[in-house]
C-alpha cells in the first residue's frame, strides 16, 4: 500500500508544482521546477515505489517487464488520484493555468519525442546502469531534456498524462504521445543495452 501512496503523493506534488508555476509568476521556469521535484522524489521515495509518478513511465516500465500488471494498474490509478487532488487544490486557490490544448498530430509527435528521451534516461536507472547516488539527477535531467524538446517543438511539454489532466492540458495527444514515447524510449534502451 505504501508504494501506491508514494505514487499518489509524488504525482500530486508534481502536478501541484507544475500547475502553480504555470499559473503564477515564480522566477524559476516550470521545466526546472518539474525536474527538481521529480529528482527530489527519486531520492526520497525511489526505494518505496521506484518513483514513476507518471502513467506513461509506468506503462514504459511495464513494457520492459520491470513492474507487474497489478502494480502497473494500481500505480496509474494512484497517479491520477494524486493529480486529481492537485487539480482540486489549484481550483480552490484559483490557480488553474489557462493552457491551450492543441490535439494535432505534430503536438503528439512533440510529446512523444520528448517522452522518448525522458524514458531513455529512466531506463538507464531501471537497469541499474546509473549509480544510486546519481539516480535523481539522471531522472530529473532526463525530464528537463524531454520537456525542452517537447516545448521547442510547440507542445505544452507535459510528458505525463496525469499532470496534463491535473493542469487542464488534457487531450488525446497528451495521453498517447507520452505513452508511445515512453514505451519506445524504454525499448530502445533495452535493445541497446543487450
Amino acid at each position: 500500500m505504501k508504494k501506491y501512496i508514494a505514487e499518489a503523493l509524488g504525482a500530486g506534488t508534481l502536478t501541484l508544482v507544475v500547475g502553480l508555476s504555470l499559473a503564477g509568476t515564480f522566477p524559476v521556469s516550470t521545466p526546472v521546477l518539474a525536474a527538481l521535484t521529480l529528482g527530489l522524489f527519486v531520492y526520497s521515495m525511489g526505494h518505496v515505489s521506484g518513483t514513476h509518478i507518471n502513467p506513461a513511465v509506468t506503462i514504459g516500465v511495464w513494457s520492459i517487464e520491470k513492474i507487474s500488471n497489478k502494480d502497473a494498474l494500481f500505480y496509474i490509478g494512484a497517479q491520477f488520484f494524486g493529480a486529481l487532488l492537485a487539480l482540486g487544490l489549484l481550483r480552490e486557490f484559483n490557480m488553474t493555468p489557462g493552457l491551450q490544448v492543441d490535439n494535432s498530430l505534430l503536438i503528439g509527435l512533440a510529446e512523444m519525442l520528448g517522452t522518448f528521451f525522458f524514458a531513455f534516461g529512466i531506463a538507464c536507472v531501471a537497469y541499474g546502469k546509473t549509480p544510486g547516488s546519481l539516480s535523481g539527477l539522471m531522472v530529473g535531467g532526463s525530464l528537463l531534456l524531454g520537456i525542452a524538446i517537447s516545448v521547442m517543438l510547440g507542445a505544452n511539454g507535459m510528458l505525463n498524462p496525469a499532470v496534463a489532466f491535473g493542469v487542464s492540458s488534457f487531450g488525446v495527444v497528451y495521453i498517447l504521445g507520452p505513452i508511445i514515447g515512453a514505451v519506445f524510449g524504454m525499448q530502445a534502451y533495452k535493445y541497446l543495452l543487450n
